[in-house]
Order: structure tokens, then sequence, then C-alpha cells
């Protein structure tokens, strides 16, 4: 997750209707995403790091390496994927994977940046999206799923310098195809080691910060509310602030939402008894740092974001 706040631009409402806004359970139930699977794969991201000067940051050899290793297991379960190659301060690329099928008019897309900072692995930050939402496109491959919507999986370049990849990406997009995304997932640490259960706040129900997202965030927002609710952990909301790759979707009127366990802001006494875990210190205490490595990560928390995950990509592409 990026440092820097982005000012977000008034955004312009899409029509098009997210399914099940109450957070209902889908009509095909989304299978459960095995944890010892994500983790698996951060413990290749990990070894791609160590192999690589200890990092996978933009521009880096290890940065590269990450993404021909999600791409080969993408290609291998029938995804079409296409690498976006970006210059900023060195080559940077985005990594788009489509499940055929789907309703090519209405599209939802699920993303995580694969980047890390140059201090170290980035294993909670990002390693923990990436490795979660492989695992789901993963799992859509493996079950044979046929959406209604089309699904296209995303893995972004150059987040930690200004969500650079992103913004290049939805940039490129002509007007007619920004029109036909129905909505963006986004999950960017999703395993902090003194985990926070937050979701973006699209309605803006929490009055604090920028507003509310474009029409659609709202119900993006229930369904991953109702998701963690079936299973009784209490959720809290968190503002749209710019630090993640829905920036430049919200930018551009395309709804957005997602979860997040925290970065540098320290748990509260009141969060501490809602979740657990230790008042009075940061929900990932090795952000920005060399110890966001395969040690950085509370299982928990990763293996109940990853199943929100797959539960809000199945019930909205249906």
């Amino acid at each position: 997750m990026r440092s820097r706040l982005l000012a977000l631009a008034a955004a312009v409402a899409l029509p098009l209707l997210l399914a099940s806004p109450s957070g209902a359970a889908p009509a095909v139930a989304a299978p459960d995403i095995p944890l010892a699977n994500v983790k698996a794969h951060l413990a290749q991201l990990q070894s791609i790091a160590t192999a690589n000067g200890g990092n996978r940051a933009h521009g880096r050899p290890g940065y590269r390496a990450s993404l021909d290793y999600i791409k080969a297991k993408l290609d291998a379960a029938g995804f079409q994927t296409t690498v976006q190659q970006f210059s900023y301060g060195g080559t940077g690329y985005n990594l788009i994977a489509d499940w055929p099928g789907g309703n090519p008019e209405q599209v939802l897309m699920t993303g995580a940046h694969l980047d890390s900072v140059s201090a170290g692995a980035g294993i909670n930050d990002n390693g923990s999206g990436s490795a979660a939402v492989l695992e789901t496109a993963l799992a859509v491959a493996g079950s044979r799923y046929e959406p209604v919507k089309h699904l296209r999986f995303a893995w972004w370049g150059a987040e930690e310098l200004g969500l650079i990849g992103s913004d290049r990406y939805v940039a490129a997009l002509p007007a007619a195809d920004r029109s036909k995304i129905a909505g963006y997932l986004n999950y960017d640490m999703v395993g902090s080691p003194n985990a926070g259960y937050f979701v973006y706040d699209g309605d803006d129900s929490d009055h604090s910060g920028s507003g509310p997202g474009p029409n659609g965030s709202a119900e993006i927002e229930n369904v991953i509310e109702g998701y963690f609710a079936s299973i009784q952990v209490p959720t809290q909301g968190t503002d749209f602030d710019g630090r993640s790759d829905y920036g430049p979707f919200i930018d551009a009127g395309i709804p957005a939402g997602g979860t997040f366990t925290g970065a540098e802001g320290r748990k509260t006494s009141a969060q501490a008894q809602l979740w657990g875990g230790t008042a009075g210190t940061a929900f990932d205490p090795c952000y920005h740092a060399s110890c966001d490595g395969t040690g950085n990560i509370d299982d928990t928390a990763l293996d109940r974001n990853a199943d929100a995950i797959a539960h809000s990509v199945w019930t909205l592409s249906q």
C-alpha cells in the first residue's frame, strides 16, 4: 500500500447494477479458498525476493519474476493473460487475466498490487492480496465456474510509487471499455499480523474523509459486510483515501470496494476488544520494512479475507 494520499476527483455514476446488494449468498456458492495454497504462493514470492536482492520492487528483477510466477499459474489454468508494459523510472508491468466467457458488456474486475517497496519482500504488502486474488482466480478455473459477468483479474505494478500501474491501465482504456467495468474489487494488505477487518466505505455511512464511491460501491460494501457477518466477524469502514489501486477506478466513475487489515495505523483499545490483538501497536509493525516476510502474516485474517474475496467474486458476478 502506498503511503502518499491521492486526491480523488468527483466520480460519474454508472447505472450498472451489481448483484446481491443485501450480501445474500450467490446462487452458486463460492468454494472455500485453501489457506495452505495461499501461503504456498507467499512462500514462492518470498523465495523470489530472497533470490533477487531481498525485494520485489518496481523495475527490479524480483518484480518481473513475481509476475512470471503468477502468469504461469494463470496460463496453465486456462486464463487469457496480457502483460501491459509501461515506463516509470524503469520498466514496469501490469498482468491482466481474463476468464473466458461471461457478458463482455459487464466486467467484474478483481485486483491487487504485486510490487513491494525496495526495503523488503513485501509479503503482507502486498503479497497477501496478490496471493489471495491468485488463488481465487485458480478456484474459478478449477470449478469451471460460468459467471454471468465477465471476470477479469489484475496484478498492478508500481503501486508503491503512486498507483502508477493501475493508473496507466485505466487511462489507456477507451471510454467504451471503461463503461463496461461493472465494478472493481481491490485487495491490499489482507493478512496484517495485528489485523483489523476493514471494508471500504462505499456509501460513506461513516461520514468521514472523501465521501462515497461511485454508484454501485455501496452494493459491493454490502456484499463484503454480509460475508463477514455470516462468519460472525465484525467489520469497520475504511475511507476511500486514495492509498491503493481503487483510486484510478473511482476517478473514472467505476464502482469499487474491497478489504484491508491495516497498515501503520495503531489498533485502538476498542478495536482490540472487537478483534483481539494488541492495542497501541500498529496493525502491521513491519509496514514498508525489511521484516515484512512470511512471518509477518496472521493466518486467520488471511484465510478469512481470501474466502471473502471468493464470496464477493461469486456473488457480484451472478
